[in-house]
């Protein structure tokens, strides 16, 4: 008999943390998993999940506005918050039972209550009940950075703003990157005044420079407003329930609703990390190697709180390679290369491999082609919104290094492109692939 009540105990029901504990299991592990909040985690109860479905939902004010040009008798339609809500919301309560079920099937334990490490091997659960482990997976993900300024609790994040009892008229974001521009899109086309408001002067960070200026003059022809260099003052709560936010080289502006989207940070305080000896990094993530082992031996981490690639596939990753290298004999390591990202605002946007800077900075003799275009379907709908694609060339070697698309179902597209990046293709490769005509996609093979 073991003199751990547990091989594996997971602090957190993630996308990680769920795929680490099923795996695990699998392989004959004997596991029990800790959420204090929701099975499924920020992906699916509080992220991406819930929020491309508001994307779907917006999606329709264009295409029902836009369906008239194709021969569509439309009546004039009005939205209802409150129906896409709810249904959003339904179908998240779907999700989280069936990640679930998932863990049940497996036989692993669930405890829906916080934990926190009081050992390099034990947990306490909130009731006061102790439990002991070989190994510990820490998967509790990230949480919304809130700035600390005056009025700061008049605010919601992207926590809250699924619930909201009414669609703001007003909305003022705060920050300006993925969260920020995705939401800024969803209120746009929902009918709602939005004000991006950024402390810098840059969007979509870390994203090639052509695609973000490209969303960010979509963003302002569609009626999205910019605020740049104008950090938060103060927020004001107003007598009618309305909000005053207060700007640094900017005037005061009144809305509704102000989100604050200025990035996530690795929920870690109060778990007993630095207690029993793992090492945290200035941002609070915790520092692991590339087997996902903490400076504790007996402790790992995976997913956001560990604060490698914040995105719910690379966590799932990471929770698949602890369990098959720890349980199942199979030694993995994730490979942090080339992997593709989405940015699901109006257009959405795809993104894979370096950017021009980056590559120009990587390896010198580069060679870049675009295809900026109107997509058919724009054509035909009067719509003048472009999209643009780019390619990333290897000068030395022909080797494609990186791929960047913006317009109608980028990221869908960019996908399977993705797999040619991650394989090494070259831009003769990708000229000697027959395009599927008509099609957007199609772009990608007819770049000169």
């Amino acid at each position: 008999m073991s003199e751990f009540d547990y091989d594996l105990f997971v602090i957190g029901a993630g996308s990680g943390g769920v795929r680490a504990s099923r795996i695990a299991a699998s392989h004959g592990a004997r596991v029990a998993v800790a959420e204090e909040h929701r099975v499924g985690g920020t992906c699916v109860i509080r992220g991406c999940v819930p929020k491309k479905l508001l994307v779907y939902g917006a999606h329709f004010a264009e295409d029902i506005h836009d369906a008239r040009k194709f021969g569509w008798e439309v009546a004039d339609c009005k939205f209802n918050w409150d129906v896409l809500r709810d249904n959003v919301l339904a179908e998240v309560d779907r999700l989280e039972g069936l990640y679930g079920q998932t863990l049940d099937s497996h036989k692993v334990t669930v405890f829906k209550t916080r934990a926190t490490l009081i050992g390099p091997q034990k947990v306490r659960l909130a009731d006061g009940q102790e439990i002991s482990a070989e190994r510990i997976l820490i998967a509790t993900g990230g949480w919304p950075f809130v700035p600390e300024f005056p009025g700061s609790e008049h605010a919601i994040t992207s926590n809250e703003v699924f619930h909201l009892d009414k669609l703001p008229k007003r909305v003022v974001i705060a920050g300006g990157g993925y969260i920020a521009n995705e939401f800024a899109g969803i209120f746009n086309e929902f009918g709602s005044k939005v004000t991006i408001v950024n402390r810098g002067d840059t969007i979509l960070r870390g994203y090639d420079e052509q695609i973000r200026d490209r969303l960010l003059q979509i963003s302002m022809t569609k009626g999205i407003d910019f605020k740049f260099n104008a950090p938060f003052q103060s927020i004001e709560k107003n007598d009618d329930g309305t909000l005053t936010v207060h700007l640094e080289n900017c005037d005061a502006i009144t809305a509704d609703a102000v989100l604050i989207a200025t990035g996530r940070t690795p929920n870690t305080k109060g778990l007993g990390l630095e207690d029993v000896g793992v090492e945290l990094d200035a941002h609070g993530a915790i520092k692991v190697d590339e087997t996902n082992q903490s400076s504790v031996p007996s402790i790992y981490a995976v997913g956001d709180v560990t604060n490698r690639i914040q995105l719910t596939p690379v966590a799932i990753r990471e929770g698949q390679a602890f369990a098959d290298s720890v349980f199942g004999g199979k030694p993995t390591v994730v490979d942090y290369t080339n992997v593709p990202s989405a940015v699901f605002s109006h257009p959405p946007i795809g993104a894979v491999g370096m950017t021009e800077a980056e590559a120009r900075n990587k390896l010198g003799s580069i060679r870049t082609y675009t295809s900026d275009f109107r997509a058919m379907k724009n054509v035909l709908a009067g719509r003048n919104e472009r999209a643009l694609y780019k390619m990333i060339v290897n000068a030395a070697t022909d080797q494609v290094v990186g791929l960047h698309m913006i317009g109608p179902d980028a990221p869908e597209i960019l996908q399977a492109a993705a797999i040619a990046v991650k394989a090494g293709l070259t831009k003769a490769d990708f000229d000697a692939t027959v395009a599927l005509h008509p099609s957007m996609a199609e772009e990608l093979v007819l770049l000169k």
